[in-house]
Order: C-alpha cells, then sequence, then structure tokens
C-alpha cells in the first residue's frame, strides 16, 4: 500500500467527483477535502493540512488544482506525489473576475437554482453536452454544495495568486493532466504548468472536457494509478 491519497475537488464538486477514482484506490486510505467552508485559496489550504496525514499523495482538480498549489508553496516536504488535473497556474484575469462576480449577485439577487445549468456547458467537452446523466451528476453536486458555500468558492477562486513563480521548486513527481477538449482550462494551460514543474509528466486525455474523472473515468484512473504506483 503506498501514501495515503488527498483529493481535491474542483468548484461546485463534492467527492462524487472523484467516484471512480475513490473506488480504484479502495486499497489506501483516502481523504476528500473540504473546500467549502472558506473564502480564501490560503485558508483552504491551511484548514486541509490540519486534516491530513503527515504525508500524503495530492490530487486536484480545477479549483482543487489552486488549493494543491497552495500547499505545494506552504507544505512542499508533505507531499510525496503531486497530480495537477484540469487546473490554471495564473491568478484571474479580469474578465474571469467580473464573470464571477456576475455570477455571484446572480446567486444573490435570482437564486442559485439556475447557476449550474448555466455554467455545465464549460465544464464538459462538447460532446457532452447534451450528456443528461453527465449533467445530472454535475448539477446533483452543485445542489450538494449550495449557494453559500458556492460564493465562498468563487470568492476564494478570483482571489488566488498567481502560481507559477513557486511551480519551479516543486521537487516531488508530478503529473499534469488535462481534457483535449477542455474550455476551461485547455491545454496550452496544462502545458504550461508541465513546463514550470521540473521532470513532470503531462498527459493529455482524448475526447474528454474540464471534469476528466467524470468524462474519461477509465483512462484517467489509468494515468492516475501508474503514476502513483510508480517506484
Amino acid at each position: 500500500m503506498g501514501d495515503p491519497i488527498v483529493l481535491v475537488p474542483g468548484l461546485l464538486c463534492t467527492e462524487a467527483l472523484f467516484a471512480p477514482q475513490i473506488a480504484a484506490f479502495a486499497d489506501r486510505p483516502i481523504m476528500v477535502a473540504n473546500h467549502r467552508d472558506h473564502d480564501s485559496i490560503t485558508d483552504i489550504a491551511a484548514h486541509l493540512l490540519e486534516q491530513a496525514p503527515e504525508r500524503f499523495s495530492l490530487i486536484g482538480l480545477s479549483m482543487g488544482g489552486y488549493v494543491a498549489m497552495e500547499i505545494m508553496r506552504e507544505a512542499p516536504e508533505r507531499v510525496s506525489k503531486l497530480a495537477l488535473l484540469n487546473t490554471n497556474p495564473r491568478a484571474d484575469t479580469a474578465e474571469q473576475t467580473k464573470r464571477r462576480k456576475f455570477l455571484i449577485e446572480l446567486t444573490r439577487k435570482k437564486g442559485f437554482g439556475k447557476v449550474p445549468h448555466l455554467l455545465y456547458p464549460g465544464f464538459v467537452h462538447e460532446r457532452n453536452e447534451e450528456n443528461e446523466t453527465l449533467k445530472s451528476a454535475v448539477v446533483d453536486m452543485a445542489r450538494e454544495t449550495g449557494a453559500e458555500a458556492f460564493i465562498r468558492q468563487q470568492t476564494a477562486v478570483f482571489g488566488r495568486r498567481d502560481s507559477r513563480p513557486r511551480l519551479g521548486e516543486i521537487s516531488c513527481p508530478s503529473l499534469v493532466m488535462v481534457g483535449d477538449g477542455d474550455r476551461l482550462t485547455p491545454v496550452d494551460v496544462a502545458r504550461e504548468i508541465h513546463r514550470h514543474i521540473p521532470g513532470s509528466e503531462l498527459s493529455v486525455i482524448a475526447d474528454c472536457g474540464h471534469l476528466s474523472t467524470l468524462e474519461a473515468p477509465e483512462e484517467v484512473t489509468y494515468v492516475l494509478t501508474d503514476f502513483l504506483n510508480a517506484k
């Protein structure tokens, strides 16, 4: 058995985001981070480190990747392996922040009901836009997360710092993964992370969008298993 695994979900996602991988890694201790109770990436990372095993393999997707990169800044000695999935090392652009603040105001004034449906197309490969099973899973995760946590998460995300200046200091084995049809954090963004982290691996998953663990569970699990089991 390898080190425990800490999974950090993305925005509006719960442990269901990693359901296929949790089943596949059942021989290891697994912790799913709570990223709903704080409104800064720094505070989410600090809370995770208080709850996590002393040493662990760290897997973060999208917003979870922002948290993972913050952990690598604050406590790199505790991470034995790092996997960054469908994420972005840069700070928010002005346009992205404007969009997030619009969604926060929409939630406050009109309610949260329509927000997951507005976000869904960007979360998936274009071939999955009409996939009702996948859409239902994504909407269910969003509803479980709820409006107040969504506002805290969006606030945390637009307040995050640029992680690129510190990526070169990462020395543990690292994997960068992205879907070839990811419209939120495209392949070029993953390649940028890969270039910055010395010795990292890059895996591009075919016919897959932003929520790679759910859109291509078998392929993602295979790559993660190979990475985590490597000596």
